[in-house]
Formats: C-alpha cells, structure tokens, sequence
C-alpha cells in the first residue's frame, strides 16, 4: 500500500509554493525587522543598555547595531518604493492617474499624523513652553501640515514636535512626484533609475560640502537612489516570478544565499558606520554609504521572495503580518512613548541616572516597556482609530464619486451626427 510523502520542510503549504501574486508575503518580515532596528536606536539613545554578553561561553557584541539604527530609515524609504512601483511593474500596467493616486495616499497617511502631531503639541510642546511666540508655533505647525518641515531649521532640527515626522516630509514629497516617475521608469526604466541615482549622488556630494549637514542629510533628493533601488527591485520581483514559477531547491536555495549576502552586506555597513567618531562623521557616512544599503536591501528583499520555505516562514508567518498592520502607529509613536517613560520615571530607578551607572534592574524593564507600550498603542490605534477612519474616508470618496458620475450621466445626450 502506497503512503503519501510527507514535505521535507515543515513550513505550512503556502510558503512551499509561488509567492503570492497579491502580496509579497516576506516584505511584512522586512518591514518588521528595519522597524525593530530604528525604534532600538531610538530606545537605546534612552536606556544605554549595551547588547554585549555572553549566551553560555559564547560572546557577543551587537552594540552596532542599535548605535547605528538609524540607517534602518533608509530600508523602509527602500521598501516604500518597491511596494510603490510593484503593481505598476507588470507588462502592461498603466501608471496611477495622480489625482486617484494622492487621495488614496492621504488617506493612509493623514489620520495617524495629525493625531500623533496634536498629541506632540499638546503633551510636549505647549507644557514645556517651546515655543516663545505664537507665530513660532503657527509656522512650525504650517510646515508640518503641507510636509515641508524637513525644508527649514526651525521646523525640522528646532522643532519641539514628534522627531520621527520628518520621514513622512520625504514619503509625502516622493508620493507627489510618483506619477510621473512611474510612467518616466514605464517607458525608459534604465534611464529613469540611472537619472534618480546621478541626482541623489550629485545631491549628497553637493551637501557634503557643508561644514554642518544636519539640514541637508535626509531631504528627498538624498534618498533618490534608494527609491530606484526599489523600482528595481519591483521589476526584479515581477520577472523572476514569471522565470521561477515551480521553483526547484537548487534555485531556492540560490535566492536564500543571495538574501543572506544582502544580510551580511548590511551587517558589514552598519559595523562601518556604527565605527565612525563625530557627528559629522557620522552624517557624512551616512550619505556615503546610503547606496550600498541600498544594494543590501535590494539583495535581501528579492532574494527572500524566492528562497527557502523556513525562509520565507520566518519573515512572512502570521506573527509578522500582524506587526506589519501595526508598524505605522508603531513608528509614530514609539519615540514620544520612550521619551515619556523615562522623563516621568516609570520605571522607578535607584539613581538619578540609572542609564549612566548602568542599573540592569532599570534598563531592562525600561527597555521591555518601551517595546511593549509602543506595541500595544500602535494595535488599539491602528484597529480602534487609523483602520475605521480609513474605511470610512473611503466609503465618502467612493460615494461622491459615483454620486458624480449619477450627476454627469443625467444629463442630455448628443443625438447621431
């Protein structure tokens, strides 16, 4: 009597088979872990718990990483253009119509920001009394509600508001030109990226030149070759996947080395700019070493859509889709949660500076709390808040546009010529 065989991989069936045309279920994993690496910077700027130690006899020193979290930005500004330009990316797909394209844009975007950028005012700003004029507040609050506050001093590097706000400046700003880029990459992808690429290195050579580029380090045109990275990416994604369709172990196996390469680069990147001594240091490496990042990213992200099933479990189970739906919520809020925490002492610490005379009995519960809150927040706002003001947004574009075209198809029409 014939016995059915049994998979080797004891991943579930779907992470066995072709990626999902729907949705790149391994970019939810990539997403969560850039996520984890810049809240940890942000967390750690805070706590000072150094992650060096040893599991049994073995040492470890991953002290580079929450140092450097920072350049994780970068791979969700990388990750923004992949998933931007994937379903256009296929042959034959129209490029978004602009208007359509800026509606569904805001409406992702906008809920979440406003409620985040009142709750910095009210909760921060005010109390402390950082702004000393009214008209110090107005213009701080004008530059953040039309996305240009990463464009002046006193709104980006002076601004008492929530600091993470200005990568939506950038997100915003790129959505604004999509349009056309994507139908500019439609026609000529090779020149299109090649033209974003030169400008974002003639832009960051150009700002190099500033004795102080705290203003200049993540305006747009700095980011432009991640973005193309991730036009790159998309188009990589929709032709392998037409190559690959019944994958065999051999190339599974190649894209799951290819993924781990994009890893590793991005470990060596990060322990190259964790290394550098300065602030200025620190900002020029960052510029100079954002397109090698890039590559990393690109290295990982289409290497995973195409490895092995345990690969392909670990960043796209369900666990990650969840913390994926959150992620937004979590981004905005998990700095203003850590910065609270600690300025009203929760935990209570022994010493006035426990981060300082590295109290453990402080810094670990600190840093678990910090994670924990921001996670909490982030899932009672995204399905309590963001999700139903989302749905019903939508409900009243759709409304008013069919109520339109009811309106244009009432009228009278034309008889035969």
């Amino acid at each position: 009597m014939s016995q059915t065989k049994k998979p080797v991989s004891r991943a579930p069936a779907r992470y066995r088979g072709d990626i999902d045309e729907r949705q790149l279920d391994v970019l939810d994993g990539f997403r969560v872990l850039m996520m984890f690496v810049v809240s940890w910077f942000h967390i750690w700027q805070q706590s000072w718990l150094m992650p060096i130690g040893y599991v049994g006899p073995v040492f470890f020193n991953l002290d580079f990483i929450p140092r450097c979290g920072y350049i994780a930005v970068d791979g969700l500004i990388f990750l923004s253009g992949l998933l931007l330009m994937y379903p256009h990316a296929r042959e034959g797909a129209k490029a978004p119509a602009a208007v359509p394209f800026y509606k569904k844009r805001l409406i992702r975007v906008l809920p979440g920001y406003l409620l985040v950028l009142v709750v910095s005012l009210l909760l921060d700003a005010l109390p402390s009394h950082r702004y000393q004029t009214a008209w110090e507040m107005i213009r701080d609050l004008l530059a953040h509600l039309t996305f240009t506050h990463t464009l002046f001093p006193f709104s980006y590097t002076g601004s008492p508001l929530n600091g993470v706000l200005w990568t939506l400046a950038v997100e915003v700003q790129f959505y604004i030109l999509f349009p056309l880029l994507c139908r500019l990459y439609q026609k000529h992808p090779v020149w299109t990226a090649g033209s974003m690429t030169a400008a974002a290195f003639a832009y960051r050579a150009w700002a190099a030149g500033f004795q102080d580029t705290s203003l200049y380090i993540n305006q747009l045109p700095a980011f432009l070759d991640i973005y193309a990275l991730g036009f790159m990416s998309a188009t990589a994604i929709r032709a392998l996947r037409s190559r690959f369709n019944g994958q065999t172990a051999r190339e599974k196996v190649f894209f799951t080395l290819c993924a781990g390469v994009g890893l590793w680069l991005l470990t060596q990147t990060a322990r190259e700019q964790a290394a550098s001594n300065g602030i200025e240091a620190i900002r020029l490496g960052q510029m100079n070493r954002r397109f090698m990042l890039g590559i990393g990213f690109t290295l990982t992200a289409v290497g995973l859509c195409f490895s092995l099933p345990a690969a392909r479990f670990l960043f796209g189970n369900r666990a990650m889709r969840f913390l994926a739906s959150v992620s937004y919520q979590y981004y905005l809020w998990h700095q203003m949660v850590t910065l609270h925490l600690k300025d009203w002492g929760i935990p209570p610490a022994k010493s006035t500076q426990p981060w300082a005379d590295g109290e453990l009995s402080w810094q670990w519960p600190y840093v678990l709390l910090c994670f924990g809150l921001s996670l909490l927040i982030a899932a009672v706002l995204t399905y309590g808040y963001e999700l139903p003001v989302q749905r019903r947004l939508l409900r009243s574009i759709t409304a008013a546009s069919r109520a339109r075209d009811a309106g244009a198809g009432s009228g009278p029409r034309p008889g035969p010529a």
